[in-house]
């Protein structure tokens, strides 16, 4: 039973791949089953060697502790700000069992404009540009991808939707459409550095190591990302090349880059305070109308519930138990129609016993990533801003880019349970 169980992940992966066949623009045009094979046999040496080879994850772990470093200075700073909400010391006595109250505005977001000055500095310095150009090397050498998916791709890791697109503005107007969609598939299917630092400390309470979890589902996201772009939108033998892209980011110098790292962190805060206070409003209008239907199982309908029975069974067949499944597929429901954010929180606040720890590693991985519905509407927005001449067609890709974003973050959910013993 436990030799199946561990294998279930495989009937998600041929789902996944089979979907993606099937909504591709050109299937004669597709990769071959060897490269095809190449891109998940590279995603499974990854998870292995990430999850299961302890000195690697134990350098993972020394960047924990640098994130850790990084919400205490955040403390400092929002607690100077804004007191005890922002969490100092209380003015008052807690009554005996209560535990101090976690205000998400004001001790969990600034945590997102403090990582995004810092990831301006590091990319001024050069830091993060070398590691992007490596990335990108790594990526055209083994997936033979383009120069200028490669370079995208690379900034994914420590960029959002928005910003990792600049990286390659100016081969926007030029890009194939092939090269269009893999660079808003990426986008779509990764979360920037500032916002794996947000999910990692809103679910450290559940998952012992979350940062380092996060960090591998960023770079699992890569080649599952590139092999559904490809697969859905092939690439002509003539796009096909290795040339270097240069990434086109600049600062007028150290300063420059803390004062419009920290503005675009303030935006992006900002920007999640109003998506989780409006989708909370909705779903929570949305239960008021389900509540007029008839009852199942004496509980009333919820968007929650509903999620659950809608994608049940795709959490299962990546490799969650179906006694869990349910749940799980609410979870995944959120994050897949309103927001990822919005479904770690839930996570966060899941009964204690509902997930063992290799589906809540599932669950994690396959929430790991930006594909909603605002989302499409941010990138394709982005797209249009860049080469204009260009919006109709990042509008026809739009929505294809959001379902194939969640077919790779799927993908990683399923990885990572092959690799995770039962």
């Amino acid at each position: 039973m436990a030799i199946l169980q561990q294998g279930q992940g495989l009937i998600g992966l041929a789902l996944i791949l089979a979907l993606a066949w099937g909504l591709s623009e050109d299937r004669k045009a597709m990769p071959g089953p060897r490269w095809i094979a190449g891109a998940l046999g590279m995603q499974i040496i990854m998870a292995l060697a990430f999850v299961r080879v302890p000195v690697i994850w134990q350098a993972v772990g020394v960047i924990n502790h640098g994130v850790e470093a990084i919400e205490k200075a955040t403390l400092a700073g929002s607690s100077y700000m804004f007191g005890y909400l922002g969490g100092a010391e209380l003015p008052f006595v807690l009554k005996p069992g209560a535990t101090p109250p976690t205000v998400i505005a004001f001790q969990i977001l600034p945590l997102i404009i403090v990582f995004s000055a810092l990831t301006a500095l590091f990319w001024h310095w050069g830091v993060l540009r070398w590691l992007v150009n490596g990335l990108s090397w790594i990526l055209r050498r083994t997936l033979g991808v383009t120069g200028v998916v490669g370079l995208n791709a690379g900034a994914n890791i420590f960029l959002g939707v928005v910003e990792a697109p600049l990286i390659v503005r100016s081969y926007c107007a030029t890009m194939s459409r092939a090269e269009l969609f893999a660079v808003m598939v990426l986008s779509m299917a990764n979360i920037s550095g500032a916002l794996l630092v947000l999910y990692a400390t809103t679910l450290a309470p559940i998952l012992p190591d979350a940062v380092g979890h996060m960090i591998v589902a960023s770079f699992l996201s890569l080649p599952a990302a590139i092999l559904i772009a490809r697969m859905m939108v092939p690439a002509t033998v003539a796009e096909r090349d290795s040339a270097a892209a240069e990434p086109e980011v600049r600062y007028d110098g150290t300063m420059d880059a803390i004062l419009r790292g920290t503005m675009e962190g303030v935006q992006l805060v900002l920007s999640v305070i109003g998506i989780i206070i409006v989708i909370f409003a909705l779903v929570n209008l949305a239960d008021q109308i389900l509540a007029i239907l008839p009852t199942v199982d004496g509980a009333p309908i919820t968007m929650k519930r509903t999620f659950g029975w809608l994608f049940a069974p795709l959490m299962w067949t990546i490799g969650v138990p179906w006694s869990e499944a349910p749940a799980a597929g609410a979870l995944m429901g959120t994050k897949t129609i309103l927001n990822e954010y919005v479904a770690y929180l839930e996570f966060a606040k899941v009964p204690l016993g509902t997930f063992s720890l290799r589906s809540e590693l599932i669950v994690t991985y396959a929430l790991c990533s930006v594909a909603n519905l605002a989302s499409v509407g941010l990138l394709v927005t982005t797209i249009s801003t860049l080469a204009p001449e260009r919006r109709r067609e990042a509008a026809q890709l739009g929505m294809k880019s959001w379902i194939a974003g969640n077919l790779a973050s799927a993908m990683c959910g399923a990885m990572i349970g092959l690799v995770t013993p039962v």
